[in-house]
């Protein structure tokens, strides 16, 4: 029974799980992507990540803990330099995995797996994300308000002249708008006067 074991041996001994796993991991920070099985992906997920993390505090006791995982010294060098700044700010997850068809020789489960700040499509999206606003508040500032308020005031006069000539049309207009009703209402008087002999 297999109670508790949540760990993927991935049908390797000990030192070549972790020698793979190494190997793995240093692919992974210098191509920033890499394409392989899924189980192997999602244990290299589990191996990786803390190291990222260890990588963020910059002292002479996390490089050496890291080189002891990754057994490359260009690859602690890069961590450090370039993959540590780029997910200063990100607290996990740093690394994605998409899955893919699966390998034609033997049917297996690939995957992609990827830093996930290094992949310039996803990236657009949530700089887009950021700029969106709500409706129901506000987010800008006093002093935005402020010249808001003025282009309003300078507004208004034009606003107001327009409604006046408005006004202007509908007077001019009212007199020929009553002259038709009386006609109209001359009409009706007219013919109850015709019809009231015949009766």
């Amino acid at each position: 029974m297999r109670h508790g074991k949540k760990h993927n041996h991935l049908g390797r001994t000990t030192s070549h799980r972790k020698a793979m796993l190494a190997n793995m991991a240093s692919s992974l920070i210098k191509h920033k992507r890499i394409t392989t099985t899924l189980a192997k992906a999602k244990a290299l997920r589990v191996y990786v990540e803390p190291i990222i993390t260890k990588s963020k505090n910059d002292t002479t006791h996390s490089r050496r803990t890291v080189f002891s995982y990754l057994q490359d010294k260009e690859t602690v060098t890069e961590l450090f330099r370039d993959v540590a700044a780029k997910v200063a700010n990100r607290p996990g997850g740093y690394t994605r995995i998409i899955k893919l068809n699966n390998r034609l020789g033997d049917n297996a489960e690939m995957a992609l797996i990827e830093l996930v700040d290094y992949n310039e499509v996803y990236g657009k999206d949530t700089a887009a994300e950021e700029k969106k606003t709500t409706r129901r508040g506000r987010s800008k500032s006093k002093k935005a308000d402020a010249p808001a308020a003025e282009v309003k005031a300078e507004k208004a006069p034009k606003a107001e002249a327009v409604v006046e000539d408005a006004v202007v049309v509908e007077e001019e207009a009212a007199p020929a708008v009553e002259e038709t009703p009386a006609t109209e209402e001359a009409a009706p008087e007219a013919n109850a006067d015709e019809e009231a002999p015949k009766a």
